[in-house]
């Protein structure tokens, strides 16, 4: 009940006249108060008035006419080309498939005379594209400039770039809504409802291009998008805590809260010490802390949301070489590496492709046993490739348990795009909803404008059309730049920003110009031996695989490697037994590389090419496969063109690794790719159902901490070790040499090598053990002869929390002809099992077991703690297979072994 005071009515009344007559006094007007005990609320009056009026004009409420139950519907993705209906009425259309759109459906409701139908048509993507590209008012390029797979056009609109086809994978171009929908109601326009959030974590000072100030306090931002409407003057709280002890770091009021469109935003400051730091894998521990954010007004909640986040600074240095570093021997030029939490790492990983053709398939269960996968093969980030879509935050919260960082990209490769005005519109609309999405998860690491654009696109346009290399150089900052660039500093000081995934870095960042980042394109006017950029590498001429003076030197490589076949167990899942043959039309159909680059041709002959490529280098290296049954004979070529392809990427890994101590002072390598989108040849390292290939044991191997390599110039005879670290303090240790022949016996003298070599590396660094010329060994028979490499070492794991030392060890092995002319003996290995234990040991009996492999059946997911490793005779190796996933109800575990490619011994049941 609310109740009318006047406050002078008494005195009034009581100088009334008390004679017969009238006076008449007006007691209307705004001397008023109104209450209510019950609601304990006191607002100024009027009379004449009603309660309401009083209210609104207090701006307790709002006006009762425009308050009814709003209604709401909210797309997170649709693919792409959609017309939505609702109760047979038009509600809007859309034409991205990366955006997050709303439609108010509160009249269409109201009208409803029949059952509320809601109905989405969706187009053709790839004949609106086609569409698009004829219609002769549509920006056009130089032919042969742009990337066509299969599909053509795909970059006209704003979907899925590799559902076009891509030379590792399918042309579907699926259609459909692919993440969910949501029908959001409320009582009254003060009832708000979440669309998305913008929180950032970052130093005080800190700007995405330049190293924040480790000593600065942390800044807080939280922002938050909304539908409906917030009343006058909101509040916003925060509350943080530690997600493991639940201790509160920060709690109370936001400061500078300002409410801009349909966005709310706060900031609270938090002591630079105080948070626990979350890190990288094997960098120290993943401390995540739960934010909570409550927006408020007069005492009420209107809506509160957690996030999960880590305290970080993740920062890519482009910086020009410092007179410091200049002393230390680094090459002058521009850096090119990322450094974390103030510290400078080595960056080992993979390129991440989309996991599935159809991402609705893609699981939390899938994803969990991927990046488990990315962890134990000592991987600590992940370019998340551009032109499949954005990621998932499942996945990104998979990433920040694991401390996997995720270098991640615009959906663009491959190609130049439009810059019309309406496609700039969409573009920004994708790009703010996924870096505000994105944005408070510590594994983000960066942002990139697209893949190969800078590197490959440019240059391919100034080659086909020199006159309009300017117009197309001045599209592509209009877009990557000026556009993209502005909207990521917008909505976040932490992540890094820069237009191409391979570039040689900047010359200059001014955002107050119209070209905010002036990129440096050509590193081939700069002085001999300057280094500024990352590196792309491919080359498919087998012949020169592992002469490793061929490969590139840069500050970091994105993106290098060579395809292989997966293995029978995969194949399997998708082909039938008779079409099991290397040069099958189903086999060469499902190879890809090369794209086909229309969808009107069987691409047996561009297919043919890269079939040939992996058989030439199987013969050129490896014991050519020779079985009497097809389907052995087959998935012993599948194997051997896994062993080359791990073997070359062991061999550039090693490389580049050992840059980090060299002029260029390499910091990271980054292979292509991690996994597959289906069964097929491919570049992965995991198999479409998650099963490892050759490769992910080999690189798991090579990007330990410390490691010792070989480096032989197989045209000069000149061989050199090397020992390499990636710790943040000196290591030291001892490296032991053994030659030996293929039966295991010792070579006199140890072949003229010392039998060890005590060492020291410096943090980050490479250091040169031995070297020498292979004349001048004493080897009697090159073709049966072995040099195995032995590391120990003590040093701390890189962790500014660890003060323990910790023991390394590394084998490794060196050849002195290709494997293929090697006397090879069979090992007889002899396989053991400790059901208790839970244990595999593998012994050699009888000879060097170069190339030992175990291998499992299919319907089970896993891997073994080490594969692909080297025995002696009489060394034994004691391991566990992990199982990630059984099908087969636990009906046992087969094991194959494989003493050298093209050799398997019988299954042993355990």
């Amino acid at each position: 009940m609310y109740l009318w005071n006047q406050l002078v009515l008494a005195v009034l009344l009581s100088v009334l006249p008390t004679t017969l007559g009238q006076n008449v006094l007006d007691l209307s007007g705004d001397g008023w108060t109104v209450s209510s005990k019950a609601l304990n609320i006191s607002v100024p009056g009027n009379v004449p008035s009603q309660v309401h009026l009083d209210l609104l004009d207090a701006n307790v409420i709002d006006d009762p006419l425009t308050t009814s139950k709003s209604s709401w519907l909210v797309f997170n993705g649709l693919d792409t080309f959609a017309t939505i209906q609702f109760c047979g009425q038009s509600i809007g259309t859309t034409n991205n498939q990366f955006r997050q759109y709303t439609f108010d459906i509160s009249n269409a409701l109201k009208h409803c005379n029949a059952s509320p139908t809601l109905s989405l048509e969706f187009g053709s993507a790839s004949k609106i594209a086609n569409a698009i590209a004829d219609d002769p008012n549509s920006q056009k390029w130089p032919s042969g400039v742009q990337g066509t797979f299969e599909f053509p056009n795909r970059w006209y609109i704003r979907k899925e770039q590799s559902d076009f086809g891509w030379d590792w994978g399918p042309a579907f171009s699926p259609a459909g809504p692919w993440q969910n929908i949501y029908l959001v109601q409320s009582e009254s326009e003060e009832d708000i409802h979440v669309l998305n959030t913008g929180f950032d974590i970052y130093r005080k000072g800190q700007i995405n291009h330049l190293a924040p100030d480790q000593s600065q306090p942390w800044v807080v931002n939280a922002s938050i998008d909304y539908l409906g409407s917030l009343p006058r003057r909101p509040s916003m709280s925060i509350d943080i805590k530690d997600l493991e002890s639940g201790k509160v770091l920060k709690s109370g009021s936001l400061g500078n809260v300002v409410v801009f469109g349909q966005t709310i935003t706060g900031t609270t400051i938090v002591d630079a010490d105080a948070p626990s730091l979350w890190w990288p894998a094997g960098m120290g521990k993943q401390n995540l802390y739960n934010i909570t954010v409550t927006i408020q007004s007069s005492g009420d909640d209107l809506a509160v949301v957690t996030k999960r986040t880590g305290f970080r600074t993740i920062f890519l240095n482009r910086s020009n070489i410092t007179d410091e570093q200049l002393a230390q021997g680094i090459a002058p030029g521009a850096n090119w590496h990322f450094e974390v939490n103030g510290h400078e790492f080595y960056a080992k990983g993979s390129n991440l492709i989309p996991p599935d053709a159809f991402w609705p398939r893609v699981t939390e269960a899938k994803m969990q046993r991927l990046f488990d996968a990315v962890v134990a093969g000592n991987q600590n980030m992940l370019r998340v490739w551009a032109s499949g879509a954005y990621l998932p935050d499942f996945m990104y919260d998979l990433a920040d348990e694991r401390g996997v960082l995720l270098w991640s990209e615009f959906q663009f490769s491959d190609a130049l795009y439009p810059t019309d005005q309406p496609f700039l519109d969409n573009v920004a609309a994708e790009v703010v909803y996924n870096v505000r999405r994105v944005n408070h998860h510590p594994s983000m690491a960066l942002w990139a404008g697209g893949n190969e654009i800078e590197s490959l696109e440019l240059p391919s346009a100034r080659q086909h059309d020199p006159a309009s290399y300017p117009h197309l150089v001045g599209d592509y900052e209009h877009l990557f730049i000026s556009l993209i660039l502005p909207l990521v500093y917008e909505n976040s000081r932490s992540i890094s920003y820069m237009p191409s995934s391979t570039n040689n870095g900047f010359l200059e960042v001014n955002l107050s110009a119209p070209v905010p980042m002036a990129e440096r394109y050509d590193n081939g006017t700069e002085e001999k031996g300057h280094y500024y950029g990352d590196t792309d590498y491919y080359n498919y001429d087998s012949r020169v695989a592992f002469d490793f003076t061929g490969y590139p030197v840069g500050r970091f490589a994105n993106e290098f490697g060579y395809h292989s076949m997966p293995s029978l167990q995969t194949w399997q899942q998708a082909v039938d037994n008779e079409d099991l043959h290397f040069n099958s039309s189903t086999i060469m159909l499902r190879n890809h590389h090369y794209p086909a680059g229309s969808p009107d041709t069987h691409n047996y002959t561009r297919s043919a090419l890269g079939m040939a490529e992996m058989t030439l280098a199987v013969e050129r290296y490896y014991p050519i496969p020779d079985k009497q049954d097809s389907i052995a004979n087959f998935s012993a070529w599948c194997h051997a063109t896994q062993l080359f392809q791990a073997d070359m990427y062991k061999s550039e890994i090693q490389f580049y690794r050992r840059g980090s101590g060299m002029p260029e002072r390499q910091l990271g390598a980054l292979y292509w790719q991690l996994e597959d989108i289906w069964q097929a040849p491919t570049w992965a390292g995991i198999e479409y159902d998650g099963r490892w290939k050759v490769l992910h044991y080999v690189a798991r191997d090579i990007f330990q901490p410390v490691i010792v390599s070989s480096f032989w110039n197989y045209t000069t005879g000149d061989l050199s070790i090397y020992v390499t670290s990636d710790l943040w303090e000196t290591a030291r240790g001892t490296v032991k040499f053994t030659w030996t022949d293929l039966s295991g016996k010792p070579i006199p003298g140890n072949a003229g090598t010392p039998l060890t070599k005590r060492f020291s590396v410096r943090a980050l660094n490479t250091t040169r053990i031995y070297g020498t010329n292979l004349a001048q060994l004493s080897v009697p028979d090159t073709k049966d002869a072995v040099l195995v490499i032995d590391l120990t070492a003590r040093g701390r794991l890189p962790n500014a929390e660890s003060k323990i030392l910790t023991t390394f060890t590394h084998r490794n092995q060196f050849t002195p002809v290709f494997p293929k002319d090697l006397a090879l003996r069979n090992p007889e290995l002899k396989l053991s099992h400790d059901v208790l234990a839970g244990t595999l040991t593998v012994e050699a009996q009888s000879a060097v077991s170069l190339y030992t492999w175990l291998d499992y059946p299919a319907g089970v997911v896993g891997y073994f703690e080490d594969n692909s490793f080297s025995l002696l005779p009489g060394e034994k190796r004691t391991l566990r297979f992990v199982v990630q996933k059984d099908e087969t109800g636990g009906s046992g575990l087969m094991v194959l072994l494989c003493a050298v490619c093209g050799i398997k011994l019988p299954r042993l049941e355990t």
